[in-house]
């Protein structure tokens, strides 16, 4: 009797013991290439290139030092970031009434309308970086923060439009007739009664666009030249006589990865709730 009573609990134990060990080691899967950046920024070139190393055998902050001190690098960060928010400061407030529109009239080609707008998220950068090279060229938009930032809309805004649409769903439409009934002009309305509510929503569609943009390396390479590097980039750009300096490379790399993982941190209960809505 006690075998039989005991036997499942084993199973039972076993298998969450091989669980939480398969969980282990995906988290670990995971964490190795961050850690080895973060490895290989604290290294010389010369440890890099001669041993493999767990631990940085002669610890260096140099790299670190190097960009914080040259204009190249450290402006690359400042060119990304000033067009990134730009660009997601222009996205989410062009997507708000468009995802208004779509999430509370029906009209001819509505649909139509609202796929063309996903297709043009779908088509790969390389499609239109010809176009917008000469155009902006041509009208003196190259090699400025705006170029770039206009250029990520085109991809950003139907996807702003897309998230934003389905928290707007979620809000019932008599909350809108109840607001025109007490008086509320439409633009009042949106600013102080609907946007608070969709304002996880509003989280959502900023963090997306924030982080296509930012990772983006094709349009920012493309449209910019010497006025606007960017740190993507520079970081192309990292090489001498004696080949790639892979010590600056991996510390450019760790401080890229920090605005994306503060973005993350502060939008994180505003992902949950997009991924219960199904928009993300």
């Amino acid at each position: 009797m006690s075998t039989s009573t005991v036997q499942p609990t084993d199973k039972a134990g076993l298998r969450r013991l091989a669980s939480y060990a398969m969980l282990i080691v995906y988290l670990l899967f995971l964490i190795l290439p961050i850690y080895w950046l973060v490895n290989m920024s604290f290294k010389p070139n010369v440890e890099i290139l001669n041993q493999l190393t767990l631990i940085p055998q002669n610890p260096t902050l140099g790299n670190y030092a190097n960009i914080l001190t040259d204009p190249t690098w450290y402006m690359g960060y400042v060119h990304s970031l000033t067009y990134v928010i730009l660009n997601t400061v222009i996205s989410v407030t062009v997507a708000l009434p468009a995802a208004y529109a779509f999430s509370r009239y029906s009209f001819i080609g509505d649909k139509h309308l609202f796929f063309w707008l996903l297709t043009n998220r779908m088509a790969p950068p390389a499609v239109f970086v010809l176009p917008f090279f000469q155009l902006y060229s041509s009208i003196g938009l190259f090699d400025t923060h705006l170029a770039v930032a206009l250029a990520h809309c085109l991809f950003n805004v139907p996807l702003a439009v897309w998230i934003l649409e389905g928290f707007m769903r979620g809000v019932p439409k008599e909350i809108d007739e109840t607001a025109y009934i007490d008086g509320y002009s439409w633009f009042r309305f949106f600013t102080r009664i609907f946007m608070p509510l969709i304002s996880s929503g509003i989280g959502v569609a900023a963090f997306f666009c924030f982080m296509f943009s930012w990772v983006d390396l094709l349009i920012s390479r493309t449209l910019t030249s010497t006025e606007v590097k960017t740190i993507g980039v520079a970081m192309t750009r990292t090489s001498s006589a004696t080949g790639l300096d892979y010590g600056t490379l991996a510390a450019a790399g760790v401080l890229t990865i920090i605005p994306g993982a503060l973005v993350i941190w502060f939008v994180r209960n505003y992902i949950a709730k997009g991924f219960a809505l199904g928009r993300v």
